[in-house]
């Protein structure tokens, strides 16, 4: 059945999500707070700024009008960064339709408010029906319809159902889930592990080290998701390791290149000033690493990349940093060898 749904944001998986679901005969509409950029993508049917070269449907409705783009909308979907969400609901939470469910695309953890991007809507707007939509995406691959899954999340059987249909095509499969709280911080967390790879890939550092920091990073994130009351299992799934392996390992990620160049020597404001897109991952590494302080959780990768990008630490000696912490075992426990074993 055809839906009427409104995309909250101008990026390239606002973009990507715009095409899809105008493929699956959906009744999309484009919001943009930024007039500018819509005229661009008007006159020239395409994203150049975050997804150039892929076309965009003639049926999808480009507006910098909040009214227009919610008026009768049956779905919205949230698909600005994290730390912007504010700015841009803020000209819309007057014009929200009561009961419309919103389903965020946004990864990220807000500075100050440490709250996730559901928890930022549920503030600004009460108690509106949510849902999270995550997984390995990366929004080049999806714009050729090369074989992709997500994740849907949300405390709502019905609703993750929902989504889950609406999305659904025979290239991009989604699965349900009803643990919001892991999806969401998986989302956020896997772009700072995504740094700190891309730095590996700057240093020329080998495979090896990349296997070794994703494997220790998915373990702090999954210390930090059961802290904050997530389930174990979501970490090692779609939105868990299929986000993280992917956002490492492609060469076109954000937060990976972001990486790559401050580990040749770029410093964090060159890297910014050349990026045209959010980095998300840099102001989310302010916000998780206070999250675990918050609950007393273990966080050295985390806190090697807060190091590098905001405290001048230099790549080398951050691994260095960690190479050297104290040996344990790999369960987390405090158990040691002990120093005078002889054979």
């Amino acid at each position: 059945m055809p839906e009427t749904i409104a995309i909250i944001g101008d990026g390239a998986m606002a973009t990507v999500c715009a095409g899809l679901l105008t493929g699956n005969g959906h009744a999309v509409r484009l919001f943009s707070i930024f007039r500018d950029h819509l005229d661009e993508m008007r006159l020239e049917r395409q994203n150049r700024r975050y997804l150039p070269g892929v076309p965009l449907a003639e049926q999808v409705i480009l507006t910098a009008d909040g009214g227009q783009v919610l008026d009768g909308a049956t779905l919205i979907l949230s698909a600005m960064p994290c730390q912007f969400i504010r700015a841009w609901w803020g000209r819309l939470v007057q014009k929200l339709p009561r009961g419309v469910p919103i389903c965020s695309l946004t990864k990220g953890i807000e500075n100050g408010t440490l709250l996730r991007p559901t928890q930022i809507l549920r503030e600004l707007l009460g108690p509106v029906p949510v849902a999270v939509l995550s997984g390995p995406n990366i929004g080049p691959e999806l714009a050729r319809r090369l074989p992709a899954t997500a994740v849907v999340a949300s405390e709502d059987d019905e609703l993750a159902g929902f989504v889950q249909r609406t999305f659904a095509t025979e290239w991009f499969r989604v699965y349900t889930n009803t643990d919001l709280v892991g999806v969401e911080l998986a989302g956020a967390t896997k772009n700072i592990i995504a740094l700190a790879a891309g730095m590996i890939d700057g240093l020329e550092a080998g495979c090896n080290a990349k296997a070794a920091l994703i494997t220790r990073g998915l373990a702090e994130i999954t210390r930090l998701g059961l802290a904050l009351g997530a389930r174990r299992e979501t970490f090692a799934g779609l939105a868990g390791l299929g986000d993280l392996v992917t956002t490492c390992i492609s060469p076109v990620g954000r937060n990976r290149s972001a990486g790559e160049r401050i580990g040749r020597g770029l410093t964090l404001d060159q890297v910014v000033q050349e990026t045209h897109s959010v980095i998300e991952g840099v102001a989310t590494t302010r916000s998780v690493l206070e999250l675990a302080r918050r609950h007393g959780v273990e966080m050295p990768i985390t806190a090697a990349i807060h190091a590098v990008l905001f405290e001048g630490r230099g790549v080398s000696d951050a691994i260095g940093d960690l190479m050297r912490r104290r040996l344990k075992s790999e369960e987390g426990t405090d158990r040691q060898a002990e120093s005078g074993y002889r054979p």
